[in-house]
């Protein structure tokens, strides 16, 4: 049986259907020019409009804002104990240099610093998971608990765990060999030599000279892995069927959802940016030789 309408364009009615349905999902009208399409994209985000998603019928702007607490949750937790863990694992080995503890804790924050975080998230989920069944292995929390309570957030964080300590074991090492390095430099100050000489004490030279000295130039690390932690949650929250925004863009980009998958990239984009802009802001607020630097050389 022949096909009808073979060999022919689409129809005027067709195509307006088609259109009408574009600027729903995507709040541009393909009708009209790319310069014209492009601001009024640009307009609608500026509302808080990102579209409705393709695959999920629902606007972007409720998709994201119902993913975007779970991420934070996650990456937050996990860029804190990351953080502390580095900076006090790196200021014992710099106060222990060139001991064995020093020689075999460095070798094995080198190896671990070197297995990606989703190779230990699949080694997690597989024997802690899967094997041991001592963790979930997927979700955001309990089906049976009721928002804000206790048990909620016990809860959430039983299921975020997993992810959590992926992150951990494989990103601390970085921030201990930063902090250890700092620390070396710090010490053979010639103020920690006055310091010693006037009788300060030995706990107000570790945390106030020393600590202090050594977390000064990690700081702006610090506000740009907020941002780009954000970009790493895609693949772990895939792996753990976690729910946040990492988790939806790889669904969107399978499903060439191009409206979910815009504003997953905002969302990252913007935390990088932020945080970038926080650090540029801050740091020297937070180091007042910066500030008496810019000023001897105005």
């Amino acid at each position: 049986m022949a096909r009808s309408g073979g060999g022919q364009g689409v129809s005027s009615g067709a195509m307006d259907r088609v259109n009408t349905l574009v600027e729903v999902y995507t709040n541009i009208r393909p009708d009209q020019p790319i310069y014209v399409q492009y601001i009024d994209y640009i307009l609608n985000v500026l509302q808080g409009d990102l579209g409705k998603s393709l695959l999920f019928s629902r606007n972007v702007t409720t998709i994201l804002a119902d993913a975007l607490p779970w991420t934070i949750f996650l990456m937050s937790i996990s860029l804190f104990l990351t953080f502390i863990i580095g900076i006090t694992l790196g200021a014992l080995l710099a106060y222990n240099e060139g001991s064995r503890f020093d020689m075999a804790t460095s070798s094995i924050i080198v190896w671990l610093n070197g297995i990606p975080y989703y190779v230990a998230a699949l080694i997690m989920l597989f024997v802690l998971g899967y094997d041991m069944g001592l963790f979930p292995i997927g979700g955001r929390v309990g089906s049976s608990v009721s928002p804000g309570s206790p048990r909620f957030f016990m809860s959430a964080l039983y299921h975020a765990a997993l992810p959590i300590i992926s992150v951990v074991i494989t990103e601390f090492g970085g921030w201990a060999l930063a902090m250890r390095g700092n620390s070396i430099q710090t010490l053979g100050e010639d103020y920690l030599r006055v310091a010693r000489l006037r009788g300060v004490p030995s706990n107000r030279i570790a945390i106030r000279y020393v600590g202090r000295n050594s977390i000064l130039p990690m700081y702006t690390n610090l506000m740009i892995a907020i941002g780009f932690l954000f970009g790493g949650s895609v693949i772990l929250e895939q792996v753990f069927a976690y729910p946040g925004v990492g988790f939806f863009m790889i669904r969107a980009i399978n499903a060439r959802d191009y409206p979910l998958v815009m504003g997953c990239f905002l969302i990252i984009t913007l935390t990088v940016v932020i945080g970038v802009m926080i650090a540029d802001m801050t740091y020297g607020l937070i180091d007042p030789r910066i500030r008496t630097n810019s000023g001897g050389e105005a």
